[in-house]
């Protein structure tokens, strides 16, 4: 998505985003990013031919779809650590789950978990009010500040580039089914977290306000 020009809304949920990231780590204020994606379910028709030394793997076009999995990831920038689950859709109830899950399983003794998300309708309070007792949706609403990235901004969210190295270490063939995504994936979360793998964030507010200046609005005098 190409941001929008000279856009206030865009600049102010930019700015919010990158002070966050600029906090030094605490354990009670854990900084976590959350995306999601989906992952097409490909069978093949045909048998692939497999890779002979000095050539290629071969495998015919022609595929049977088998549905999507759907990928749901929490990245933990300044720990190197990430969290996945797949499910068999994207709902409000599958997000207020995963909120759920990252609340009570990954930082029950935070204080407040600032988390960082896309600007989408199904990432919003109301799915939890959707999913639990009321009671149940206000704790765990309790236990977050939710930060969105603006609108044609998700280049802005960590767990996006998590999900990038995800795709192109892991997931980057055919897979036909979701047991299969599911133990890939856990594999692959596990060794990338042993290594404590960190993303090399280098855009900050100041270079916002320099080097994509197109993005502020002109103020006259």
């Amino acid at each position: 998505m190409i941001s929008p020009l000279a856009n206030s809304d865009f600049v102010a949920h930019m700015e919010s985003v990158l002070d966050v990231y600029k906090m030094l780590y605490d354990k009670r204020f854990p900084v976590v990013c959350m995306d999601e994606s989906p992952k097409q379910l490909i069978k093949q028709t045909r048998m692939p031919i497999a890779r002979m030394p000095g050539q290629d793997a071969k495998e015919d076009y022609e595929y049977s779809r088998q549905g999507i999995a759907n990928i749901f990831i929490a990245n933990e920038p300044l720990k190197g650590k990430r969290y996945i689950r797949i499910k068999k859709s994207k709902t409000k109830k599958d997000w207020a789950y995963f909120v759920r899950y990252i609340a009570d399983q990954l930082y029950p003794r935070a204080e407040k978990i600032l988390l960082i998300m896309d600007n989408l309708n199904t990432y919003k309070p109301s799915a939890l009010y959707e999913t639990f007792p009321p009671e149940e949706a206000k704790r765990i609403w309790d236990r977050f500040e939710f930060i969105y990235t603006p609108k044609h901004g998700s280049w802005l969210n960590m767990a996006e580039i998590e999900l990038n190295v995800l795709m192109g270490q892991c997931l980057n063939r055919r897979i036909d089914n979701i047991a299969a995504i599911r133990n890939e994936t856990k594999a692959w979360e596990k060794d990338r977290n042993n290594k404590k793998a960190k993303i090399n964030w280098q855009f900050k507010t100041d270079d916002a306000q320099i080097k994509p200046k197109r993005l502020y609005p002109i103020i006259s005098s």
